[in-house]
């Protein structure tokens, strides 16, 4: 009967929303405006047809993508309890329902759901990453790590031995915590976190040579686009450091290296790149935190050469230079207040959905891509 109704006429959309709806069965987000467009469509189409199988789970993907976790889980229920389903929509159904409880947070409804779903024929390479995912959630990060190297999904699986390797420096277990990162750079050469948090472990330990050595292999195996991270990382790890000291405690960043070491050890680093905004930019970060202003100066206008449009570096030039300008007191107030707020722009964005944060993330939080992060250079990205 389901078949019918794609016959009928169909309002203008319609197929853009329904394979919108059917994109969404990964947990990626949509643009709000065009999802909830695609609820009401499909919502009524279902109220006119409550036969329309494929229409229902479409509509459940769609509520789980916006986070209406209940209202997913009822479509989904009000499925599998049908007389007569088909199996393999049951197990379609099984599966999708496995996804909403995972993703409101009910982990071992989901394992049922997902275990529920195999028996009835779903997929088992599909179920696997669900597991997978799962271990992940969990905490259980070797095995999501043996599942994702399964599945042929090296830079999941370099992930999860990085948040393993995470749990072993945190209990003290530091040689199981390096071999953790050394895997995760075996199973993906470009994994940048494993990378960074070498580099940050050198760093803590007050090894100037290695935070050198490991930044040079790096810079020249991760993608390009994402070396930024490794000099962010070192620099959120730098600036809790410092917290660390001016507060007069002595904790886990007693023994990290000073300001000034790691400006002399970056830098030639830096210079032996070719030339790139980014590692332009973050020269200069370096040089700023050792008040090194005229070299700082010298980074940035190179930076802004290469991209004139590069908001922050022209910010942070225009702060260094303001000093030598007469400005009257209702002007410099005025100015410090929009470059304070000019500072708190989101730097980071997900280049696949757009997603603005402050920090660093290597999983998109809303549409679960990996290495999706990007700098916003300009303000329209």
């Amino acid at each position: 009967m389901a078949w019918k109704l794609f016959s009928r006429k169909k309002s203008v959309g319609f197929k853009k929303n329904l394979k919108a709806a059917r994109d969404a069965g990964g947990g990626e987000t949509l643009p709000v405006q065009d999802t909830r467009a695609a609820i009401e469509e499909l919502s009524q189409v279902v109220k006119n047809d409550p036969e329309a199988v494929e229409i229902y789970l479409a509509l459940g993907n769609l509520y789980r993508s916006q986070g209406e976790i209940e209202r997913a889980i009822q479509i989904r229920n009000s499925l599998i309890v049908r007389p007569g389903l088909d199996r393999q929509f049951k197990a379609r159904a099984l599966f999708e329902l496995g996804r909403d409880f995972r993703r409101g947070g009910f982990l071992d409804r989901a394992e049922k759901a997902f275990e529920d779903a195999r028996s009835f024929g779903q997929d088992p390479t599909a179920i696997h990453h669900e597991m997978a995912r799962l271990a992940a959630e969990r905490g259980a990060f070797e095995k999501a790590a043996d599942s994702y190297g399964q599945l042929g999904l090296p830079l999941p699986q370099a992930n999860s031995l990085v948040r393993l390797a995470t749990d072993h420096f945190n209990e003290g277990r530091d040689s199981q915590g390096y071999r953790a990162l050394r895997h995760a750079i075996r199973a993906y050469p470009g994994a940048i976190e494993a990378w960074l948090e070498q580099i940050v472990h050198a760093y803590q330990a007050g090894s100037l040579r290695k935070v050198a050595d490991i930044l040079k292999d790096a810079l020249n195996r991760v993608e390009p686009g994402l070396r930024f991270v490794l000099l962010e990382g070192l620099v959120q790890a730098m600036i809790k450091a410092a917290r660390e000291h001016s507060e007069g405690e002595i904790g886990p960043w007693a023994n990290a290296c000073s300001d000034a070491d790691v400006a002399k050890t970056v830098l030639p680093v830096l210079e032996t790149q070719e030339p790139d905004v980014l590692l332009l930019y973050y020269g200069a970060v370096f040089l700023l935190r050792v008040e090194d202003v005229e070299a700082a100066k010298e980074w940035l206008e190179k930076a802004l050469v290469m991209e004139p449009g590069f908001w922050l570096a022209r910010l942070e030039l225009f702060d260094l230079s303001k000093e030598n300008q007469t400005m009257t007191p209702f002007f410099e107030e005025q100015l410090a207040f929009f470059m304070g707020h000019a500072r708190k722009v989101r730097r980071f964005y997900c280049r696949r959905c757009g997603l603005k944060r402050d920090q660093l993330f290597f999983n998109c939080p809303r549409c679960r891509s990996w290495h999706s992060i990007a700098f916003r250079t300009e303000f329209s990205q």
